[in-house]
């Protein structure tokens, strides 16, 4: 029991203390969670809950300084009151979005903006939030993110989470990047969770979207799906699939607006793009091939003559024409 009051204790000053206070009692409140990880969790969940009521929301400084060291805990305290999970945002209370979008678009620090994306996260999951998420401007900086490897698996998520609501769809929809910067991130063959994500999102923008099928495929998605479908996790040749039939669906419903007098030479053209198509294919998998059997020889540490043998095999196995 002396832990719960030492921490209400801490709590208390973190509301109504001084700067000197409050500093003093997050570290106060890191002792008492390092102690008693268990009993610190119960109580400060409580405690988070008191500490939005009370309008910190409302009270946070309207423009950061990059040069305050305080930055860091700022962010990682957002992270942490976002994991309440029922934050909704009223004109009174923006200022805690600012704060993160602003963090996002300036710190350099990757531990901060990683504390900031996962607040976001939070936030996103709640489709009330999306709105003001939107109309403060995440999209874009989410879109530059999602280019980076080190945050690109948040920034996904949460895109994905917009994606689901008209406002968010609309956002994704008017980007200048998309879909070119999904469909580059689609092939990160190293980043499969990545590649998933990317996958949903173009899913939920190709779902009865003329439009947006018709950027996909002249941006140059066909050939990637083609590789994801063929070498990509179980997860990600399911999404891949998935959209390489709305594309086909796409087509068969202008080849039946087309129907009549052109029929002949339209379905001579479907012939044309099925021979293409095997022809990528086995294409795709020779290069696979090609690649898997580097992979083999590179890892082989064994002698000369070992090396030398998978080299004769790569050779001719590459050398080999792929079965009809």
């Amino acid at each position: 029991m002396e832990n719960v009051r030492m921490l209400q204790k801490s709590v208390k000053k973190l509301h109504f203390g001084s700067w000197e206070e409050k500093e003093e009692a997050a570290k106060e409140i890191e002792r008492l969670a390092k102690e008693d990880e268990k009993e610190f969790c119960t109580f400060f969940f409580r405690n988070k809950a008191l500490i939005v009521e009370a309008g910190i929301l409302c009270k946070l400084p309207k423009k950061i300084e990059l040069e305050d060291e305080s930055i860091r805990e700022f962010a990682d305290l957002l992270s942490s009151l976002s994991s309440l999970g029922n934050i909704q945002f009223r004109d009174s209370s923006l200022n805690f979005l600012q704060f993160l979008i602003d963090i996002l678009k300036s710190c350099r620090s990757f531990d901060t903006k990683e504390s900031c994306l996962v607040a976001m996260c939070n936030i996103s999951t709640v489709l009330e939030n999306a709105g003001p998420l939107v109309s403060n401007g995440v999209v874009p900086i989410l879109l530059e993110l999602c280019s980076e490897k080190g945050t690109s698996e948040k920034a996904l998520t949460i895109l994905g989470n917009l994606g689901v609501t008209l406002m968010g769809k609309k956002a994704l929809e008017n980007s200048s990047t998309v879909p070119k910067c999904l469909i580059e991130i689609l092939s990160w063959e190293d980043e499969p969770k990545c590649q998933e994500l990317s996958a949903n999102i173009l899913i939920i923008l190709a779902h009865k979207n003329s439009t947006q099928i018709n950027k996909m495929v002249e941006s140059g998605i066909i050939p990637v799906l083609l590789q994801v479908a063929l070498l990509g996790t179980s997860s990600a040749q399911k999404r891949a699939r998935k959209l390489l039939r709305l594309f086909r669906d796409e087509r068969q419903i202008k080849m039946a607006k087309h129907s009549g007098p052109h029929s002949s030479r339209i379905a001579l053209e479907n012939q044309r793009d099925r021979e293409e198509g095997k022809r990528m294919m086995k294409s795709l998998v020779r290069e696979s091939l090609h690649r898997n059997m580097e992979i083999i020889t590179k890892r082989v540490n064994a002698g000369e003559d070992s090396s030398n043998g998978l080299k004769s095999l790569l050779t001719s196995t590459s050398s080999k024409s792929l079965p009809n």
